[in-house]
């Protein structure tokens, strides 16, 4: 059997000259910044401190960070009150959470306070009530035949890790109790006693 020699093939390929004019010409820090931030926006919106921090760990300078960010919210690719409403309508309807708990999200994203409160203040409270009943009502529904304190207690737990206050959670879960009792008094824990009044 006679054997095949392989033309050309007797190594990796040199680049040709404009590649390798490119890989030796100098990055131009704000080129690299827009780089960075715009593989950041691809995968979905960020706020300006996910783009500054993203910047920041690649080693890219505050001040062209800062220019580049500029240029980014002139153009409209960043826009953090546009991030932090859509964020509360999301997560709100997808997760449950109460303002509380998306508040505390938006500024661990670098929100700023002003356009945190803004974002959280348009969540309709009755919205947000009727929200923490339906999750409390699965969760009740989902521990029948257990101790009524046994179910109070991780309805309370379930709507306290979604951010909803003592007083609405301790609300909610009565009525759902009276509800499944036919409006009869629940038997709560005394432990939320104080919390009727």
């Amino acid at each position: 059997m006679a054997r095949r020699s392989r033309a050309g093939t007797t190594g990796l390929a040199r680049p040709a000259a404009s590649e390798e004019r490119a890989l030796t010409k100098p990055v131009d820090p704000a080129e690299k910044a827009r780089d960075i931030c715009l593989r950041q926006l691809t995968d979905g919106p960020r706020t300006a401190a996910q783009l500054g921090t993203a910047m920041a760990r690649r080693g890219i300078e505050p001040e062209v960070a800062e220019a580049v960010l500029a240029r980014l919210g002139d153009v409209g690719l960043i826009d953090d009150a546009a991030f932090a409403a859509a964020w509360v309508t999301s997560r709100h309807a997808g997760r449950g959470l109460a303002r509380r708990a998306l508040a505390h999200e938006l500024r661990t994203r670098g929100v700023a306070d002003p356009l945190v409160d803004a974002a959280v203040a348009e969540l309709d409270p009755d919205q947000e009530a009727a929200t923490a009943r339906a999750l409390a009502a699965r969760r009740l529904a989902a521990s029948r035949g257990l101790d009524s304190a046994v179910r109070f207690r991780r309805a309370a737990a379930l709507l306290a890790r979604k951010g909803y206050s003592s007083q609405l959670s301790y609300r909610v879960i009565r009525e759902a109790l009276e509800a499944e009792h036919d409006g009869a008094a629940a038997d709560l824990p005394d432990l939320v006693g104080s919390l009727d009044d």
